[in-house]
């Protein structure tokens, strides 16, 4: 790989890692608002509770079973198409259970005791719109994208559906398998399943066209 591709990746994958520690911040007060997690996390919350109740593993985390089950959807994809894992997946599946148990510390030192309902219905919608928002830096990046993510983003690619759509039912999908695991859903989860899916397709071309400009910028030096 030559200088200028290296300087490329290098870029893309630091415009990876800010919008995803973006994205977990959003999960992160979705977690805090106490009224339902984003849909993945229901998910992981499921497994998580389903696996700790059976054999009380004092290790185990909410962030690092979110890892796990990232490593096995990458697994999985691999089968798919090979093409899709890139360095920023491995990225993701590292680092986001790990910036999810940070902003939880860091979140919980900032609001250290109970939370009014209005702001924690603050914290869900702008939960809501964080997640979105990094979500679509790190689909843009073109380094990777994160696991669950990626699942959305494959169904979209392989089915020539809109990414919003994908997005919704594949929330749908993780929300009612989390649920029967375990899982805490409530009005946040259905918000979340509800509007992430449109509001990362309307931040989609507007990150997409930041990015290349920044790229751009880059490549002139």
């Amino acid at each position: 790989m030559d200088k200028k591709k290296v300087k490329e990746w290098s870029i893309r994958v630091i415009i990876l890692m800010v919008g995803l520690t973006i994205a977990h911040l959003g999960v992160t007060l979705f977690l805090l608002s106490n009224l339902g997690a984003d849909p993945f996390n229901v998910f992981v919350q499921g497994v998580y509770r389903r696996i700790d109740s059976v054999f009380s593993m004092g290790f185990l985390t909410h962030g690092r079973t979110h890892v796990a089950i990232s490593l096995i959807i990458i697994i999985i994809l691999l089968f798919v198409d090979k093409t899709y894992i890139k360095i920023g997946t491995v990225l993701c599946m590292a680092c986001g259970g790990p910036i999810i148990d940070f902003f939880t510390w860091l979140l919980g030192i900032i609001f250290p005791g109970q939370i009014s309902i209005i702001g924690r219905v603050l914290m869900l919608v702008l939960g809501c719109v964080i997640l979105a928002f990094g979500m679509t830096i790190v689909i843009k990046s073109e380094a990777g994208t994160g696991p669950n993510d990626l699942v959305a983003v494959v169904i979209s690619d392989k089915t020539h559906r809109k990414f919003s759509i994908v997005r919704l039912l594949v929330d749908a999908f993780f929300t009612l398998a989390g649920f029967l695991l375990g899982g805490l859903v409530g009005v946040g989860t259905i918000v979340c399943v509800a509007l992430v899916g449109p509001v990362a397709g309307f931040f989609l071309p507007i990150n997409e066209k930041v990015i290349k400009k920044i790229l751009n910028q880059e490549e002139k030096f």
